[in-house]
Formats: structure tokens, C-alpha cells, sequence
């Protein structure tokens, strides 16, 4: 195992009612606030009238950006960038999901560059300095409650990319599973994919050194996979979707992800779908993840962690069986779990109008944007042909 260097400074306040730290955890850093959130689910809950009482009452100036989409737009970002530059804005409050957030750390990172903020995303220019960031969570999904990055999609050039910086990590995160229980049954689903696919990320490594990150992970799964279907069925159990939103928030934090090198195959291959044709991105990882699973096994090196995803997590008893049927099993039976929570197993569900038209170009992006040691450092190092057969596959 290599070293390891983290800290983790987002306080977290999980439970019913911690909605009641909020006001404390802006006037920590400021006054005047940017209130970020996305369609209006957050009008339909009430809890957009209880954030708007808390900030009334505790004398906090605040400013509104609604309409943050799924696959937050370089736009939104602007259009935030130039709020809080106008009215000297001190905190960015983010309440919503993870497209909320990124949006919200995107504006953080983007107020005090002089640039535009895609330069930011593009690598053209550096994060100066970042504004505090507080978020409300009301969907168990891309853990970003304690993160430090964020992605954004810029329709003018189909791409979809990330930006990070340490300062970028939230400062305080209000996480109440009760906010999340009322999400409709697609986007939770689609939750309990973007929780897995982090772990697997992490997970599907070339490293046997670091058993602590693997037994983590295999917990986090298990966890997941029994919470995320009982929360999906049951939009009233409180205790599955506290198990999952906690679950979400530790995906991500890197815990799983120190000590080995590591890279997102599945990320790079999703974001170009979603770049294209700006679809969900826990659904296009349901489609692309069985299909990464399928053309990694090919290879004889990659057995070895198929077998104890397949053993440790889905149970799969091993007597009698080669290693090659335990992880086709374990293919098969990560599927068949994606297929119980209505997740689509092909790109043409997603998007009808899907075909293999730009695949050549989304291969040639990652090959111009991923750095080459990312891509040798991915579970199966990626190339363009093989880019190409993982997105042939998922049609």
C-alpha cells in the first residue's frame, strides 16, 4: 500500500431536524448567501419555505438561482458567477442533489477568477480562491456532500468535464434522510447506481495490497444493494434511506480510494453519453457497467477481484465453480439487481436516437483529455479500440 495523506473537513450533521444547524453553519463564514437549488421538488417538499424561514429569521441576505438541471450547464454557472459578483456574496448554499452541488462548487471556485469559468473546467486557467460552500441533501447519490470536485456540461462543445480543488469540499453538509424520502422512484434508482458505480471505481483496481479499501467497499456495496432496493420499494422506510443516504456521503470521500492508484473508467465513458445527449448519469452508468464488467473479464488478471465481488458481495458460493463462472455470475447478477430497480440495460432506452454515430469522437476526447497514465491506471487500461468495443457493447 502506498502512503496516504486525508482530511476530511465538512462537518456533517445527519438525522431528522438537522436542518436547525443551518443557520449557524452559514454565519460561520458569512452574511450574504447564494441560494442555489434545481426544478422546484424542494416547493413541492416545503423545504424550500423552511430554508427561506431559517435565512429570514436569522437576518441572512440571500439571493436566489433556481433551475440547476441534471448535468449542471457551464450557463448556470455564469449566471451564478455574476449574482454573487454583484452583490458580494460570502456563502454558497446548495439544496438538492448532486447536480446542485457541483453547480454551487463550480460558482465557489469561479467568482474570483477573472477568466470564464470554463477555463476552469478545461484546465486553461487555476482556482484562485473558493467560496464557503453549505449544502441540504435530499438525494442519496453522488456523495458530493464531501467531495471536492464537480462536473460540468457544456452543450456548445458536448463535453462534460471535472473540476476539483481541496477548498471546494463542502464546510458543512445538512444530511436528513427524511428529505430524501419523497425523490421519485427513477432518480432513487438512479441514486443506488451513482453510490455503487463509486465503489466499483475504487474497488476494480490492479492492487491486492489494500485489503482495508477492499473489505470497506464490499460493506459499502452489500449495504447499498440491500438499502437501495427496500428504499425504492418503500418510499416510507426511514431506516433504508438513512442507510443509503450514509452509505452515498462515505462512497466518495476517497476512504476506499487511498493507498493504490486508481482511475474512473466508467466515468470517462458516462460523461461522454451524457455530454451528448444529456441523459441521467446513474442510468447510463446501469448500461455501461455490466459492459465494462463483461469486456474486463476477458482477461485472466482481472478474475481474481471478480471472484471476491462475486464470493463477499453477492454470495455466490465458490464449490464447484471455476473462477471465471463466479464472476460471469457475479456479471450477471449485478445486472439482474440494476433490472429490479427498473435501470435501463441499453443506450437505445435511454435515448432512442442513441447510435454508434459519435462514438469515434467520444473515444478520440478521452484520449485527448485523460492523461495517459489515468488511462494505464484503469482497471483495464483504456485505448481507443477498446473505448470504442465498451460503447459497441452497451447499444
Amino acid at each position: 500500500m502506498k502512503n496516504i495523506t486525508m482530511h476530511v473537513p465538512t462537518r456533517i450533521y445527519f438525522g431528522k431536524g438537522q436542518i436547525e444547524n443551518l443557520a449557524s453553519s452559514i454565519k460561520a463564514y458569512g452574511n450574504k448567501v447564494l441560494f442555489v437549488y434545481g426544478g422546484g421538488s424542494i416547493k413541492k417538499t416545503g423545504l424550500y419555505d423552511t430554508v427561506v424561514e431559517i435565512l429570514n429569521n436569522n437576518g441572512i441576505e440571500f439571493w436566489e438561482l433556481a433551475g440547476v438541471t441534471p448535468n449542471p450547464k457551464i450557463t448556470t454557472v455564469r449566471e451564478g458567477v455574476g449574482i454573487c459578483r454583484e452583490h458580494g456574496i460570502e456563502v454558497v448554499l446548495a439544496v438538492g442533489g448532486g447536480s446542485v452541488f457541483d453547480c454551487s462548487k463550480a460558482i465557489a471556485a469561479s467568482v474570483s477568477y477573472a477568466g470564464d469559468p470554463w477555463d476552469l473546467v478545461i484546465k486553461k486557467g487555476k482556482v484562485v480562491s473558493v467560496l464557503p460552500v453549505i449544502v441540504v441533501s435530499t438525494l442519496a447519490a453522488t456523495g458530493s456532500e464531501m467531495d471536492t470536485s464537480a462536473v460540468i456540461s457544456n452543450l456548445e462543445t458536448n463535453e462534460k468535464l471535472g473540476l476539483g480543488h481541496a477548498d471546494m469540499r463542502p464546510r458543512a453538509a445538512i444530511l436528513d434522510p427524511e428529505y430524501t424520502m419523497t425523490v421519485p422512484k427513477q432518480f432513487k434508482a438512479a441514486g443506488v447506481v451513482d453510490i455503487m458505480s463509486h465503489v466499483m471505481e475504487y474497488y476494480f483496481n490492479n492492487y491486492d495490497t489494500a485489503g482495508f479499501q477492499d473489505r470497506v467497499g464490499e460493506a459499502m456495496l452489500i449495504n447499498t444493494i440491500e438499502y437501495g432496493k427496500k428504499a425504492y420499494d418503500d418510499p416510507n422506510d426511514y431506516d433504508a434511506h438513512a442507510n443509503l443516504l450514509y452509505t452515498s456521503v462515505w462512497a466518495l470521500t476517497g476512504l476506499i480510494g487511498k493507498g493504490f492508484p486508481n482511475q474512473w473508467t466508467v466515468h470517462f465513458l458516462e460523461q461522454e453519453i451524457s455530454g451528448y445527449y444529456n441523459t441521467t448519469h446513474g442510468a447510463g452508468l446501469a448500461i455501461l457497467i455490466p459492459q465494462w464488467f463483461r469486456y474486463s473479464v476477458q482477461f485472466d488478471s482481472t478474475l481474481p477481484k471478480f471472484v471476491d465481488y462475486g464470493v463477499n458481495v453477492w454470495k455466490i458460493d465458490p464449490k464447484g465453480k471455476t473462477d471465471r463462472e463466479i464472476a460471469m455470475l457475479s456479471i450477471e447478477a449485478t445486472e439482474d439487481y440494476f433490472k429490479s430497480i427498473n435501470m435501463p440495460s441499453r443506450l437505445v432506452e435511454l435515448n432512442e436516437n442513441i447510435t454508434d454515430e459519435y462514438f469515434e469522437e467520444m473515444a478520440d476526447h478521452i484520449m485527448s483529455t485523460v492523461d495517459n497514465a489515468a488511462l494505464e491506471n484503469c482497471f483495464v487500461p483504456l485505448n481507443r479500440e477498446n473505448i470504442l468495443e465498451m460503447l459497441r457493447m452497451c447499444l
